[in-house]
């Protein structure tokens, strides 16, 4: 079974890649196991300067799923340059996904900029998207324009692949799709996660500080699955789908929809072995299906 898969030019040994923001700088989860066995992996969304992230409580459950509203804490671009990168290396000997966000098109292009210069980043991923921070993030994914604007300053400053990540908060996520294709994005990743909120009874308050947070978990798959094969139908650049991915046969899904890697987020915070126990089903979901190459069924499922 050949689970190899490319985006622009990288080749990954299976399309299983763990999303920004659920699997810090791969160290955590290397104490569980050999993480070189993923095809590769979204590190913590950087911005230019650091950030404490938003007050707490930032986590709620839900049904099939979990509100989040971390706000981006990270310790910033330069940092993570200097300590996160030089102690990923150690444990993880594949390229990365650099997960960038930014609060105007100067801070988005300066971060990618310092980011594509490092060589252990393989591509960019640049977070249009986040749906819990304030004046930044959503806000450029949301218009089409924006979204374009955003990806023009970042590839005039990189040379590697930028892959623009959506945000599902929108009426149209096709506009916005083919304005960062036609922008010059080598791909693109979606969904982000969709806003809402939880209220407590007890107070009758909002539980989360920010008052509202990103939904992710299995409960938002089937909207990450049509927009995937929507946007699928409308560009002709990669796409790495995500959201609510948790076992081998969803990975399969998404990439009939139309994705040529696929992102897992939640599944690894409710069980840290989530990537890898993926990884390993593959070849045997693989077989069941009667699928020998997974190049072979993305957008299978397109009439």
């Amino acid at each position: 079974m050949n689970t190899e898969v490319n985006l622009c030019g990288l080749t990954l040994s299976n399309p299983v890649i763990p999303a920004s923001g659920c699997f810090g700088y791969g160290r955590e989860f290397a104490d569980f196991y050999d993480i070189n066995i993923l095809g590769s992996f979204s590190f913590k969304g950087t911005t230019l300067q650091p950030r404490f992230g938003n007050e707490t409580p930032r986590i709620a459950e839900t049904p099939s799923g979990m509100l989040n509203a971390v706000g981006l804490q990270n310790p910033g671009v330069r940092h993570v340059i200097a300590h996160e990168l030089p102690e990923m290396k150690a444990c993880f000997h594949k390229p990365v996904i650099a997960n960038v966000s930014g609060f105007s098109l100067e801070e988005y292009a300066e971060t990618c900029a310092l980011l594509d210069a490092q060589e252990q980043v393989g591509l960019l991923e640049v977070n249009i998207s986040c749906p819990n921070v304030h004046g930044g993030g959503m806000a450029f994914g949301t218009d089409p324009k924006s979204a374009a604007e955003v990806t023009k300053a970042v590839k005039r400053v990189t040379k590697k692949p930028v892959f623009i990540k959506l945000s599902p908060n929108v009426t149209d996520i096709v506009s916005i799709a083919r304005a960062c294709a036609e922008a010059g994005a080598d791909g693109l990743s979606l969904i982000n996660t969709l806003l809402g909120m939880r209220v407590d009874l007890k107070t009758r308050k909002p539980i989360l500080a920010n008052r509202m947070g990103g939904l992710s978990g299995p409960a938002v798959l089937p909207v990450a699955l049509r927009m995937v094969y929507q946007v699928y139908e409308a560009v002709s650049i990669p796409i790495m789908g995500m959201g609510g991915v948790a076992c081998a046969r969803d990975v399969i899904e998404m990439m009939l929809c139309g994705a040529s890697a696929v992102q897992v987020g939640a599944a690894n915070l409710v069980n840290p072995f989530a990537c890898k126990e993926m990884i390993e089903q593959l070849p045997g979901e693989m077989e069941r299906l009667g699928i020998s190459s997974l190049k072979e069924i993305i957008g299978g499922a397109h009439l």
